[in-house]
C-alpha cells in the first residue's frame, strides 16, 4: 500500500499533461478516514472541474451491478465506471483493483459500454498511466 501511495504522489506531481477530472463520489471517497489525511487529499483535489453526475449516470451504474456483474456492495464502484464513461473520459484513474481496474472485469464492463454506446475509459492505475 505504501508503494502504491508514493506511486500516486509521484503520478500528481507529473500529471500536466492531463486534464483532470473529479466526480462527487471522489470527492466522498477523499473525505473518508483519518481526518488530517482526507484534508490533504481534498486539498489536492480542489479546483478540479467535477463531472456531472446524472440520471443516465445512475441508471448505467444499475447496469453494471446486474450485468458485469458486481455485487451490491460494489455500488459505488459501479458509480464511478458510470460517471467516467457517460461523461467522456479517456481514462479512469484507481487504485480498485477488486472491481474496477479487474483484468477479468474489464472485458465486460468494456463490452457493456460499447452494447450502450458509450465508448469506456482506459481503466488503469496510476502506475499503468505513466509516461516511459
Amino acid at each position: 500500500m505504501a508503494a502504491n501511495q508514493e506511486t500516486t504522489k509521484e503520478w500528481w506531481d507529473n500529471c500536466e499533461q492531463f486534464d483532470l477530472y473529479v466526480s462527487a463520489f471522489v470527492i466522498q471517497e477523499a473525505g473518508a478516514g483519518d481526518p488530517n489525511a482526507a484534508k490533504r487529499r481534498l486539498e489536492k483535489l480542489e479546483g478540479i472541474l467535477e463531472l456531472d453526475v446524472t440520471e443516465e449516470v445512475e441508471t448505467f451504474a444499475t447496469q453494471l451491478l446486474e450485468t458485469v456483474p458486481l455485487p451490491p456492495k460494489a455500488k459505488i464502484d459501479a458509480l464511478h465506471i458510470s460517471v467516467a464513461t457517460i461523461n467522456g473520459m479517456d481514462y479512469l484513474l484507481t487504485w480498485n483493483c477488486t472491481h474496477i481496474a479487474n483484468a477479468t472485469l474489464r472485458p465486460k464492463i468494456e463490452a457493456l459500454c460499447r452494447e450502450f454506446g458509450y465508448e469506456p475509459p482506459t481503466i488503469c492505475t496510476p502506475q499503468e498511466l505513466r509516461e516511459v
